[in-house]
């Protein structure tokens, strides 16, 4: 049976991984160091260790791959196949020339377009209207290998990052196991035309801060693609608050970015960039829950009237 050594960190990794193990001999997986998370700030395993050691499978996490010792012992298990998907660290070449056969990426994007972190929160930030999966060969240079297979997948205003990560991990999984016969076989990848590189590195903290004076459309793009892990805030009524949802709308103001050009019961309306507007749906104040807008309105917000300027221009 072929061998293989798996490599991924977040949900995405997870039904790639189950999908390999069925078929395949999975020597070992990496995934990165158990991280304190929440308010209480306690050690959480990955999704994909929960994953493997629900497998029966070894787990290795490494708080640095290069010249560790989990690395030579993955060197040393001499795998067939080294099969990654969001794993989050780079591999070294000694590493990728390890496997007997080759190292295999599941990559979130149409590559060339969008090589780095963060590929699928640049898909919905630029408004695109489709994106997708590759499999792509490892390579030292970062998602520059060549290419086996894409699949696309259309993107609707509906989505958001995190439900783009589910189709694209289900997509992966089905992609991959689809052609890793014939990459076994030894099928050769076409090359990237390097013309039409882009890339998406990871986001920014300082990218959380979303732009009150872009236009609504573009706005409501970064609240979809900072969803649902991070979420993108504003500084209203002098306090940061998260927006989770906003709606654009197809009017126009001539108020400055961050006023309130309608507010009622149950709605709260919103000048952005360029003289358009959008409706808050969801917010979350700091040190409290997330909120639909009306028990907002109802709450803290219940002194907020047209014409204010509640979300200042940073």
């Amino acid at each position: 049976m072929t061998s293989v050594i798996f490599m991924g960190t977040p949900q995405f990794a997870v039904p790639i991984l189950e999908a390999v193990a069925k078929d395949y001999q999975v020597l070992a997986v990496f995934t990165q160091p158990d991280r304190p998370v929440g308010r209480k700030q306690q050690l959480a395993q990955s999704p994909v260790k929960q994953t493997a050691l629900k497998l029966g499978i070894k787990v290795l996490q490494p708080e640095k791959l290069s010249g560790s010792p989990e690395l030579a012992e993955a060197i040393a298990l001499a795998p067939d196949l080294i099969i990654t998907a969001a794993y989050g660290q780079f591999l070294p070449t000694k590493f990728l020339n390890a496997a007997k056969i080759t190292a295999v990426n599941v990559h979130g994007s149409l590559l060339p377009k969008y090589r780095g972190g963060a590929p699928i929160q640049y898909s919905i930030i630029n408004g695109d209207a489709e994106t997708g999966v590759t499999l792509i060969q490892m390579v030292k240079k970062m998602d520059a290998g060549g290419m086996w297979a894409q699949a696309a997948l259309p993107l609707t205003r509906a989505d958001d990052t995190g439900t783009v990560f589910a189709k694209l991990s289900l997509m992966g999984r089905d992609l991959l196991m689809a052609h890793l016969p014939s990459i076994i076989a030894g099928a050769q990848p076409t090359p990237q035309d390097e013309e039409q590189v882009k890339f998406s590195p990871t986001i920014s903290k300082d990218q959380e801060h979303l732009a009150i004076t872009l236009p609504a459309a573009k706005l409501d793009n970064w609240v979809r693609a900072l969803r649902p892990a991070v979420g993108g805030w504003v500084t209203l009524l002098g306090e940061r608050v998260k927006l989770w949802a906003i709606t654009p709308l197809d009017g126009t103001t001539q108020q400055a970015p961050g006023t309130v050009v309608e507010r009622t019961k149950k709605r709260l309306v919103v000048a952005a960039g360029s003289g358009t507007t959008f409706a808050i749906n969801e917010l979350q104040p700091a040190g409290k829950g997330k909120q639909p807008i009306a028990a907002f309105l109802n709450g803290a917000g219940r002194s907020i009237k047209e014409g204010d300027q509640i979300i200042a221009e940073d």
